[in-house]
């Protein structure tokens, strides 16, 4: 019961995500360490198996996207470093694309354990495919949870890491299917002084709905 606890406990939105220091790909990585960077943080079930190997060709295709966000990429599985790096050097050769992330071998679920990666009613030995989005100063803002069968639209964490960041930069939130360049959401007043205030300044707004519904193009 203990164990099971442990590996279903959960960072938290909005919290210092859990830091940790973990051998990879490229050498030994302690998360805090990236602080100045965003981080997205992915894990997969497990080295040579189909769908995840289409995921890391997807990131890898993206991976200079994520990196003019200022984005470091990194891969997790519960895999030693030399399956790690064969399955990496058989999808280059498969393929001529180049992972240049650093790859997590994650044999002691060290890492799995403390993000909450491994659900047991899923596998009990493999983390399922989690997406941990940290900002640039180490806190956690976004969790992508799929099942084992499924992989991930790599276009939906590009485009939320830039929802992110939009709104860091403005204060707007971004409404569904938000993308770069489109018109945002601005907070809803929190007091009726502010309603009544903001019904005079709807030339303000490129668009207004309702009270709590008003957006702005940046």
């Amino acid at each position: 019961m203990e164990n099971t606890e442990k590996n279903m406990a959960l960072p938290r939105l909005n919290e210092p995500a859990p830091d940790f220091v973990a051998k990879t790909t490229k050498g030994t990585l302690r998360l805090s360490d990236l602080k100045g960077k965003w981080v997205v943080l992915f894990s997969h079930p497990a080295d040579f198996t189909p769908v995840c190997s289409t995921e890391f060709l997807g990131f890898a295709k993206k991976s200079g996207e994520f990196a003019a966000r200022n984005v470091q990429l990194i891969g997790l599985s519960i895999d030693s470093i030399y399956s790690h790096l064969a399955w990496i050097k058989d999808l280059e050769d498969l393929t001529g694309i180049t992972i240049d992330f650093p790859v997590i071998a994650d044999l002691d679920m060290n890492v799995s354990s403390l993000y909450g990666m491994v659900h047991p009613a899923a596998a009990d030995t493999a983390a399922v495919r989690t997406v941990f989005i940290i900002d640039d100063k180490g806190v956690l803002r976004a969790m992508l949870y799929y099942p084992l069968t499924n992989g991930r639209n790599i276009d939906e964490v590009l485009r939320l890491v830039d929802a992110l960041q939009f709104t860091d930069q403005t204060g707007l939130a971004t409404p569904a299917d938000w993308r770069p360049g489109e018109q945002a959401i601005v907070p809803p007043p929190a007091t009726i002084d502010d309603v009544k205030a903001d019904e005079a300044k709807r030339g303000e707004y490129s668009e207004f709905k309702r009270w709590y519904l008003r957006y702005k193009k940046v």
